[in-house]
């Protein structure tokens, strides 16, 4: 059987051997059966190159790929898959750090000067039996849901479908976010973003939070209404805010954000490429020998829905 021709662009050593280890042949994009697109960044050079390739399959790099579906690039007439599942330990490492942050009030600790004072002594809190609602359920919710799980809290978990994630109490569907936020005491996102989850999290639903509650955002930063989020900050309506993704992202030297002391701010690194690399490079392996094989590839990406 003829091995399976795949272009890696731009050129990466680790993906071009995975792709020979998964039974694949490198090759130029003009004459791939698949392309491997290692830019996250580059969607106009990706739609470039494929007016000349004839790749029935492209695997894309990052989990998150509004860049190429808003460009236009993901088109029906190809089978895409991306990153997504890959991210998910990494990614969940850091929302589970910034839940720690919160509850231990870390981000005030570690910018003090002076001994913390006695009346604030009792502000911190364990995250046993705090109710975690994890909005997102692919590889970067069910991956906190397990590292929560020996910390003993509660976990509740939100979808698009309302199908149960393992380790959670209770699953809803998206239009049960309203009824499941004000008995939250933290909310970790980790979604996609799509038109139906712009601005999930906007003024109603800070108004429905505990004055108690925390934000972790590890999804994407237009899930949040990001001057809703500021105006509820300032005036304390919740708690605190641990934020890895940003709207707009980078966010400007100059945002209000960077003056709250309630809040906490990562710039993007959850999940660095140099983390994910072997991840990806196992992925690109597998999908190489399940193309070659006629089988279903890992990470398929749905046209119409964007993710």
């Amino acid at each position: 059987m003829q091995p399976v021709r795949v272009a890696v662009v731009p050129g990466i050593p680790m993906f071009a051997a995975a792709v020979v280890e998964g039974g694949g042949e490198p090759t130029d994009p003009a004459q791939a059966d698949a392309i491997v697109w290692a830019d996250p960044t580059d969607a106009e050079g990706l739609r470039t190159l494929l007016a000349t390739s004839p790749a029935r399959w492209v695997q894309l790099p990052f989990a998150g790929i509004e860049r190429f579906v808003d460009a236009g690039v993901i088109t029906p007439d190809r089978t895409w898959t991306c990153a997504k599942g890959i991210y998910g330990p990494a990614t969940a490492e850091h929302a589970l750090a910034l839940l720690l942050c919160g509850a231990r009030l870390l981000h005030e600790h570690a910018r003090r000067t002076s001994w913390w004072p006695r009346e604030r002594m009792n502000d911190s809190r364990r995250l046993a039996g705090q109710t975690v609602l994890i909005v997102g359920t692919g590889g970067i919710g069910r991956a906190l849901a397990r590292m929560l799980e020996p910390l003993e809290s509660k976990i509740v978990a939100v979808n698009r479908s309302g199908k149960p994630m393992p380790g959670a109490v209770l699953t809803g569907a998206r239009d049960a976010m309203p009824d499941l936020v004000p008995d939250a005491d933290f909310i970790a996102l980790a979604a996609a973003l799509t038109p139906e989850t712009r601005h999930l999290l906007d003024a109603e639903m800070f108004a429905r939070m505990k004055p108690e509650a925390w934000i972790v955002n590890v999804g994407r930063g237009a899930l949040i209404d990001t001057n809703a989020l500021v105006d509820a900050l300032s005036a304390r309506a919740i708690a605190g805010a641990g934020l890895d993704v940003t709207d707009p992202e980078p966010l400007p030297d100059d945002h209000p954000l960077w003056r709250l002391d309630n809040v906490i701010i990562t710039s993007h690194t959850a999940n660095t490429f140099r983390m994910a690399m072997p991840e990806l490079a196992a992925m690109i392996k597998e999908n190489v020998a399940r193309f070659g094989r006629g089988d279903e590839l890992d990470g398929l990406v749905d046209p119409a829905l964007g993710y």
